[in-house]
């Protein structure tokens, strides 16, 4: 019998239509990246039937309502636009097992799975776990990929029973690729996340002319201010006073005085903004990602670390919305994490300028007549000069050297 054939037309046409969420404007198409579901497949209300990546984020669709998944219309790998049909969902109560009670929580199948994003998904389809045993600190129980982390470091501390091992093979892990052009050369396809930063890159380098001016900035009274206050910062605000913030809010005051570095080119206009959206460069596995800080200009020093520490723990995990990436004034890079001692940060466009840090090292500088050891950053702003004169640029970059190197002037405004 034919009645139960998945792509007959009566079950098509009465089930629910499964679409690409709306994107926003400035995201023209995205990549279907992951079915989780196959057609005949029995789905939950909000859990996640497919990956879809963005050249911003990783986002997922769920499940509007319970029933079976009956028919895909697009595959792993396909293009997509915004709201364009992917699945049919034949809506109804999904049938329990009848195989009897199990004490096991894996074949519970009324327990709900919790929300996983992306990248803790991929950890747990590799290590082949149930999201059920792993202790979740997210937000509405949502396990991270650090808890995911720490049950493997669990369960690999635990002593399993002898067995008989198998015949060596090769892991399973690694991804066999074929030799283009002889032994020792594999072909990888770019995310798009990494095709899109490409892109932006070589498009900054040919609509801009950018030009980076540089100095450099004794952390000494950062340092100081910080080691005398980190501390109490913590045990009050609950959140570590790191050195972003003193940058941040220096920033700021420097782009209020040289409004025209917070500014940016459309055609033949220039676009003053009267707000200060901040970026923040931040690497993660699939790529470099600069979420929005929005209004800095109104956040206080423990509300800028706070949101610098939910972007990060986010950006690692894959939660991050396409709305939080998009925007922004200015942006800034910190490229010493890594311990880059100086560089040529370029454009975010549609920015006209970008500060690049680096790493705080110890030299011998001249001060008051003496040769003492300082803590030294050098400081870099790449900036577009077909806006930005040579003279406003070096200004900025002056003025945040005078507020970090007497911390005081960011409260006086002065």
């Amino acid at each position: 019998m034919d009645d139960s054939n998945q792509n007959s037309a009566p079950a098509v046409d009465s089930g629910i239509e499964i679409r690409v969420p709306k994107l926003p404007e400035s995201v023209a198409d995205a990549t279907l990246i992951a079915w989780h579901k196959k057609p005949g497949d029995a789905v939950r209300r909000d859990e996640n039937l497919v990956d879809i990546e963005t050249d911003k984020v990783v986002f997922e669709v769920p499940a509007p309502s319970d029933g079976i998944l009956r028919r895909i219309e697009r595959n792993n790998g396909d293009t997509v636009l915004s709201e364009e049909l992917l699945a049919f969902l034949e809506p109804g109560k999904i049938p329990k097992r009848s195989d009897g009670p199990s004490d096991s929580p894996a074949a519970d199948d009324d327990a709900p799975s919790p929300p996983l994003s992306p990248a803790v998904r991929r950890l747990i389809d590799e290590h082949k776990l149930d999201p059920r045993l792993i202790s979740a600190s997210g937000k509405n129980g949502r396990p991270t990929k650090a808890d995911v982390l720490a049950y493997l470091d669990d369960r690999n501390e635990q002593p399993s029973p002898p067995k008989v091992e198998p015949p060596p093979a090769a892991p399973a892990r690694t991804p066999v690729v074929p030799p283009v052009a002889g032994d020792g050369v594999r072909r990888v396809g770019m995310s798009r996340l990494r095709q899109r930063i490409a892109e932006r890159m070589v498009e900054a380098q040919h609509a801009a002319a950018i030009l980076t001016t540089f100095n450099e900035v004794n952390m000494q009274a950062v340092i100081d201010l910080r080691r005398q206050y980190r501390e109490r910062f913590e045990q009050q605000h609950g959140v570590k006073l790191g050195f972003m913030s003193f940058f941040i809010k220096a920033c700021v005051e420097a782009l209020q005085r040289f409004p025209i570095v917070n500014a940016a080119v459309e055609g033949g206009d220039v676009l003053y903004h009267d707000y200060y959206d901040i970026s923040l460069a931040v690497s993660t596995p699939r790529g470099l990602v600069v979420p929005v800080l929005r209004d800095a200009n109104h956040l206080s020093f423990a509300e800028i670390e706070s949101g610098i520490s939910k972007f990060a723990q986010r950006a690692r995990d894959g939660d991050l919305t396409i709305e939080e990436l998009t925007g922004g004034t200015f942006t800034i890079t910190n490229g010493g994490v890594f311990g880059s001692l100086l560089s040529t940060p370029i454009l975010n466009p549609p920015q006209s300028a970008i500060l690049g840090m680096h790493k705080i090292e110890e030299r011998p500088i001249a001060e008051n007549g003496e040769v003492l050891i300082r803590p030294m950053m050098y400081l870099a702003l790449s900036y577009d000069h077909r806006i930005i004169d040579g003279r406003d640029s070096v200004q900025f970059l002056v003025a945040i050297k005078e507020l970090l190197e007497d911390p005081a002037r960011l409260l006086l405004q002065v």
